[in-house]
């Protein structure tokens, strides 16, 4: 059951110390931050620590607010879920609302629910109690969710964007006119417009933005947890203006809109040092944009916080460890294997290795690892940076893809001289993979040889661990499933995300993974060019589980839900 308002006035306030303690033990606030928080709060005057947390960008709002919500006990906002109106409208000032961040929700019979996005001042409940002659009972919401609800009742109705675009100029200056799309670019509103998608973007935690023009709208998206959610967007007219904004921060040429163009955008958003990967390609209505967020202060390269455990993370590790061979992780795009490879590549790297890569695009910088970004504009594609490469004397070669026969050769003559060798293929289980080398032209005496593992991998959601509900499995889905091997518990319990939760009840994603570890039995079965199907059942007599049946056990363990892992595997 979801946790109830409580009565605000009869709440124990927790102090700054103890939600810093739930931030670094919840929400990975590093010590090294929060000290130079509390130097700075030294040198500044006024402003409090959990004030700076947020706005040097150490701790985003959602994770205050979720800090706030779990040690007060009481529920967080779903911006979605609160009403377009209240009747009647509490006499509280806009002024007063602002100054206290809080915000009416609903009149109950007992109360008045309100919202707060800085519970640390009592005094504001106490004030909205007396004003009203009312009990109030709270909830905690982001500072951006208590403005837009400010607004909605309060103000004028409209939204931060909504205030934007009534700024924007008029202009009927032809949209072929290179100068003046330069001009309007470079308007304040524009500007600002697309600081605020950007900064929702980092507000919600999403991997990627979709900016696509059609005829009688521009549609903004963002990927959060790999779905993607469509968010409030600019007017169509605007489309020129915003997209010719994002290419000249990408260094883009905006007078080329008939062929695809890529580029990076460096920022800081929030205290946060962004590195935003651009794509733009010519549509029926203007060019579609989609940018790759890449936040390298809070990416892990650890195996535990990718969903790697176990059995499965002993037996992977050992593969990693061996001194030669080829170590495969595979899956489609976006099913986090450049994430895995370049958690791998942090494990090998140490002093005594010379570990180099090659990689389209260059994702993120590792220290103490050289890194190669293929240019196929001048010749440098994989096959020849990894001809080059092989006389650099590198213990392990990490190449981004192998796409083609020339790739793959070269990476098998490698190993076979002695060093490790890490890449990704694009197949959907990992005997797949071994028939889609040999498709390639790739002899199978070789691919027996040489690769010692191959990971299939996907990403499931995890449930916000706050907000999940337990409840009994049904017995056909026990049946349906054969869920008995995957718990000693009776009754077996399966999770969901509550129907109220903010983001849907979901947050982060975890990685559901398969593990073929070549044998002498497959090698055999290779050499004899066996099926997929004749391959996995081989590895399945060697412990081999499949993704579906690991994504089970964590729909167990309380780590993701039945219905994602069906979305997520279904078919596999």
């Amino acid at each position: 059951m979801p946790p109830s308002p409580l009565d605000a006035r009869q709440l124990q306030i927790p102090d700054a110390e103890q939600v810093c303690a739930w931030l670094s033990a919840h929400a990975g606030l590093k010590a090294s931050d929060l000290e130079r928080a509390r130097r700075l709060m030294a040198e500044s005057e006024g402003a409090g620590l959990l004030t700076l947390l947020t706005r040097l960008g150490l701790v985003s709002e959602t994770e205050m607010a979720r800090a706030w919500a779990a040690l007060l006990e009481v529920p967080l906002l779903a911006l979605d879920t609160a009403a377009d109106l209240i009747d009647p409208l509490p006499a509280l000032t806009e002024r007063f609302l602002r100054h206290f961040q809080v915000v009416p929700l609903a009149w109950r019979e007992d109360g008045l629910h309100v919202a707060s996005a800085n519970p640390a001042d009592a005094y504001a409940f106490e004030a909205i109690a007396y004003c009203c002659q009312v009990p109030v009972w709270l909830s905690i919401g982001t500072r951006n969710d208590v403005d837009t609800l400010i607004e909605r009742y309060y103000g004028q109705g409209r939204s931060a964007i909504g205030t934007l675009i009534e700024s924007l100029d008029d202009h009927n200056g032809s949209p072929e006119d290179i100068e003046h799309l330069k001009d309007l670019a470079s308007e304040a509103p524009v500007i600002r417009l697309v600081n605020l998608i950007l900064q929702r973007a980092v507000e919600q935690r999403a991997s990627d933005i979709h900016i696509e023009p059609f005829e009688s709208q521009l549609k903004v998206r963002y990927r959060i947890d790999g779905v993607l959610h469509e968010a409030e967007a600019p007017p169509s007219s605007s489309s020129a203006a915003v997209i010719s904004r994002l290419k000249i921060m990408a260094r883009l040429d905006i007078a080329e809109r008939r062929l695809p163009q890529d580029g990076r955008i460096m920022l800081r958003i929030q205290g946060k040092e962004l590195d935003l990967r651009v794509s733009t390609v010519p549509t029926s209505f203007g060019e579609s944009v989609v940018m790759r967020l890449l936040d390298r202060q809070t990416i892990h390269f650890d195996f535990p916080s990718l969903g790697f455990d176990g059995e499965r993370l002993d037996a992977f590790l050992a593969v990693l460890e061996r001194p030669h061979g080829i170590l495969l992780v595979t899956g489609p795009t976006g099913s986090g294997k450049t994430t895995t490879l370049y958690t791998a590549l942090s494990r090998l790297n140490t002093a005594e290795r010379k570990i180099i890569t090659v990689e389209d695009p260059v994702e993120y910088q590792l220290e103490g690892i050289n890194q190669i970004q293929v240019k196929p504009a001048i010749g440098l594609d994989f096959a020849g940076a990894l001809r080059s490469i092989v006389r650099q004397d590198p213990d392990v070669i990490m190449i981004g893809e192998m796409r083609d026969l020339e790739t793959c050769r070269i990476a098998i003559q490698s190993s076979l001289t002695g060093h490790l060798v890490l890449s990704t293929l694009h197949t959907n289980s990992a005997a797949a993979s071994i028939t889609r080398l040999l498709d390639m032209g790739v002899e199978s005496y070789l691919i027996a040889s040489t690769v010692n593992g191959i990971l299939a991998q996907r990403l499931v959601r995890r449930l916000d661990p706050l907000t999940r509900e337990a409840f009994e499995a049904p017995q056909a889905l026990i049946d349906e499933h054969e869920l008995e091997r995957f718990t000693d518990q009776r009754p077996i319990l399966l999770y969901r995300p509550r129907s109220d939760a903010p983001g849907g009840g979901y947050r982060g994603r975890s990685a559901i993974t398969e593990l073929l570890v070549m044998n002498e039995e497959l090698r055999s079965l290779l050499m004899s060019r066996a099926d997929a199907s004749t391959l996995e059942q081989a590895a399945r007599r060697a412990g081999l589980r499949t993704l579906h049946e690991e994504g089970l056990r964590q729909a167990v363990a309380g780590i993701t839900s039945l219905e994602e892992v069906l979305r997520v595997t279904r078919g596999e």
